[in-house]
């Protein structure tokens, strides 16, 4: 699992770098255009496209590194048996959420079929709104992968939003010799 998880993390990574870099180009090259009197009709639509691909890629790839908001002090000042039902619901919960949204996805890709951005007539709406299934199927792909070493972390009381710093020194007890 952890070899999967490290693959699926690079290839996440690699994505979230070459959608940035696309759409660094992106706004470049509208900036450069804009300044030489002529305008790119299509630079709004793309740039929000790629944005919106960044973060369905980027989200799944937090997910994966478990760097989402928690709550992990609350979690873990709770005895160990409500602590397991704390993360087996939460985890449930959001798994759930992310396949209906995997799923509604879909519906939309279905309803969106034949339409066109309104200025690149060529590219199908429904492959820039794909992202939505895709980002879903990833988020709940990266949590399961991620479910194994943070459950052996939360029931053994170990923090994944504190990680022991350098030196012995933890976020709440500062330094120890």
């Amino acid at each position: 699992m952890r070899q999967l998880a490290r693959i699926l993390g690079e290839f996440l990574t690699w994505v979230v770098i070459g959608l940035m870099v696309g759409l660094t180009a992106v706004v470049v090259a509208a900036v450069i255009y804009r300044k030489l009197g002529a305008s790119l009709s299509w630079y709004d639509e793309i740039a929000g496209v790629l944005l919106a691909w960044i973060t369905y890629y980027g989200a799944a790839l937090a997910a994966l590194k478990r760097s989402h908001i928690g709550f992990d002090d609350v979690l873990l000042s709770l005895p160990l048996p409500a602590r397991k039902a704390a993360v087996i619901l939460s985890e449930g919960l959001v798994i759930l959420f992310f396949v209906l949204l995997a799923w509604s996805g879909l519906e939309v890709l279905a309803i969106l079929q034949g339409e066109t951005l309104v200025s690149l007539t060529w590219v199908p709406v429904a492959l820039t709104q794909s992202i939505i299934p895709i980002g879903a199927i990833l988020f709940i792909v990266a949590e399961l992968l991620s479910v194994p070493d943070y459950w052996r972390d939360v029931m053994a009381g170990r923090s994944v939003e504190h990680p022991p710093m350098a030196h012995g020194a933890s976020p709440d007890k500062g330094h120890h010799p």
